[in-house]
């Protein structure tokens, strides 16, 4: 517990001391500024210049709060209620998946690709609305519009796309049950759908499987492309002859996803790979 006078030096001090044995140096200096900037409202810059700032002994129990909610491995981005993406600040909460740096280079490609044309795009599962609000900010021409299952994510990504000047139609609508056939046909269709099996989970950090929502994470090990198989069905209607279908992939599931989009009859198959030289990413057009 923190005894001395709140200050940016003691507070981090006092994590660090707390949480070296949960996170590795370089990711516990990046947690500890995100919380430092949280509790005092100052940038990185200004804590860097002025370790002796002092915070309102207020924060005193917030301080302790976080740090046991650190231990038991709560993602920070759910203590903040905030995460960055692609340069725009969303709000996530427990009912949302935390975006991903794998989901921004999705939207990287889509824009790279799209920023000149003036495109219909839908965003199927939008979530936080990570990539309908990234895309709708950095393709001016862009119509975006984009679904959820869940009210809840639903008016966190509405909220998002508020703050973020983001122009966004947002539909209720399930992707295993869809009644989106009366909104029109697009251009550009984007999903980052639930993709880890069953089998997988035994790989993922405490992290994720103790606080982000399954549902929106794992599929069963006997259907893993159900939610891809529901796109590419919901495809024949909705997406224009000669639209993209981008979709974010499972690295195991490649050549599966392949054969797939093969079977629906679409052509310029890519798979692209992620900073990491994973398959992470697949690009066709419909033809």
């Amino acid at each position: 517990m923190i005894r001395d006078k709140l200050t940016i030096s003691s507070v981090r001090r006092y994590l660090r001391d707390n949480l070296s044995a949960q996170y590795p140096p370089g990711e516990l200096n990046a947690v500890i500024n995100i919380i430092l900037s949280f509790i005092s409202g100052k940038d990185r810059t200004f804590m860097l210049i002025n370790p002796g700032h002092e915070i309102s002994s207020y924060n005193w129990f917030k301080v302790n709060k976080i740090c046991a909610d650190l231990k038991n491995m709560m993602p920070v981005q759910y203590i903040t209620g905030e995460s960055e993406f692609y340069g725009i600040k969303l709000q996530v909460t427990r009912d949302t998946l935390i975006p991903r740096q794998e989901t921004e280079e999705l939207v990287d490609l889509v824009i790279k690709e799209n920023i000149k044309s003036s495109p219909r795009i839908l965003d199927l599962g939008t979530g936080t609305g990570c990539i309908a609000i990234s895309l709708a900010v950095n393709i001016k021409g862009a119509n975006v519009t984009a679904t959820d299952y869940s009210n809840k994510t639903l008016r966190v990504a509405a909220l998002n796309a508020l703050k973020n000047n983001a122009d966004i139609l947002y539909i209720k609508d399930d992707i295993l049950n869809p009644g989106i056939l009366k909104y029109g046909q697009y251009d550009v269709v984007v999903c980052n759908p639930p993709y880890i099996t069953e089998s997988e989970k035994s790989g993922m950090a405490e992290n994720v499987l103790n606080y982000e929502p399954h549902k929106a994470l794992f599929v069963p090990d006997g259907d893993p492309l159900i939610f891809y198989r529901a796109v590419l069905e919901l495809n024949n209607k909705i997406l224009k002859k000669g639209g993209t279908l981008y979709f974010e992939i499972n690295e195991n599931k490649t050549v599966d996803i392949k054969k797939l989009l093969v079977n629906y009859q679409y052509a310029n198959i890519e798979i692209v790979n992620d900073i990491n030289a994973k398959a992470r990413i697949s690009k066709s057009t419909k033809g």
